[in-house]
């Protein structure tokens, strides 16, 4: 059953509550990174026996997580998330949400007891492949945090670091301008340019967050992971971290969490609702907002968006 439009119209108004303000999506559009069957669950710390049983060494097995003692986060998770988009994770706290972001940049192998299972794919090949080091993937695949972290380093070494450590720029009229470029890029620049020796915490709120973008950014990652980037931000610094966003998805795929409905309408192509550890819901952003799509929004997702509950 499609979304009640009248009651929809009595809650919002003639206009929907949302804008949607996401570039158009391409008819084809390539798949930049699969999730596949992913279940994670955390409990006791594993023993290495118990890890080479059950967890990622062995991928098609889900047994581990049914072990006294286990608790699951994600259950049976499977989506694509597009090259060039922007992909919005929502859903209420502890639903799973961040656990999956953590997943596709293996984050979650540092925390003892995370047990994952399933396929996690990047241009077509499995993550948790034994030959593919985390520190490499993490280069491909970059994090940026809730709460701004810059380095204690100056401004102009927050950016610089990174690439230095990859060898991707050696010299330093190269480095220059890459930083330039990079801090240019997070609309950052202008605001620092005849301060670059000062220490990055020395900069606003807004400031060190956009900072840590030109640092994911710097690397020239392929995807860029957000873990709600605006949480701890006022409005105009939310602006100009939205703006950014639709920039920086021109070069890079961007899957981010977000608990402000009205932003993913904003800034994301496609979004996903997960509900405790569930996917219920993922599809084009206005078409699950709106209930347009081919299959029926969830109800539960629909409740979630209109403001019932969550």
């Amino acid at each position: 059953m499609g979304l009640n439009h009248a009651l929809v119209k009595k809650v919002f108004g003639d206009a929907s509550a949302y804008t949607f303000e996401g570039a158009p999506i391409e008819e084809h559009p390539n798949v930049k990174m699969e999730v596949r069957d992913l279940h994670i669950s955390y409990g006791h710390r594993l023993t290495e026996r118990a890890r080479g049983l059950f967890g990622k060494r062995n991928p098609n097995s889900h047994k581990g997580h049914e072990r006294k003692g286990r608790t699951m986060a994600v259950k049976n998770v499977s989506l694509p998330i597009y090259e060039n988009e922007v992909l919005a994770l929502i859903g209420a706290s502890g639903c799973g949400k961040s656990t999956l972001l953590r997943a596709l940049n293996r984050m979650n192998d540092s925390i003892d007891g995370c047990l994952t299972s399933g396929h996690l794919l990047l241009d077509g090949e499995d993550i948790y492949a034994r030959d593919l080091e985390p520190e490499l993937l993490r280069r491909r695949v970059s994090m940026v945090f809730q709460k701004p972290n810059p380095l204690a380093k100056s401004i102009y070494e927050n950016v610089a670091y990174g690439p230095r450590l990859h060898g991707l720029v050696s010299k330093k009229g190269h480095m220059d301008d890459h930083v330039e470029e990079h801090l240019s890029k997070a609309g950052l620049f202008d605001e620092v340019k005849d301060r670059l020796k000062d220490e990055g915490h020395s900069l606003s709120g807004g400031q060190q967050q956009r900072l840590c973008i030109a640092r994911a950014t710097s690397i020239e990652p392929e995807v860029i992971l957000m873990d709600e980037p605006c949480a701890s931000l006022d409005p105009i610094s939310t602006a100009h971290i939205e703006e950014l966003i639709r920039e920086i998805r021109k070069d890079h795929t961007v899957a981010l969490i977000t608990h402000n409905l009205a932003q993913a309408a904003r800034i994301s192509q496609r979004v996903a609702h997960f509900h405790m550890g569930e996917m219920l819901s993922y599809g084009k952003t206005k078409e699950i907002f709106k209930d347009e799509g081919d299959e029926p929004t969830h109800e539960t997702t629909r409740n979630y968006v209109m403001g019932t509950f969550g």
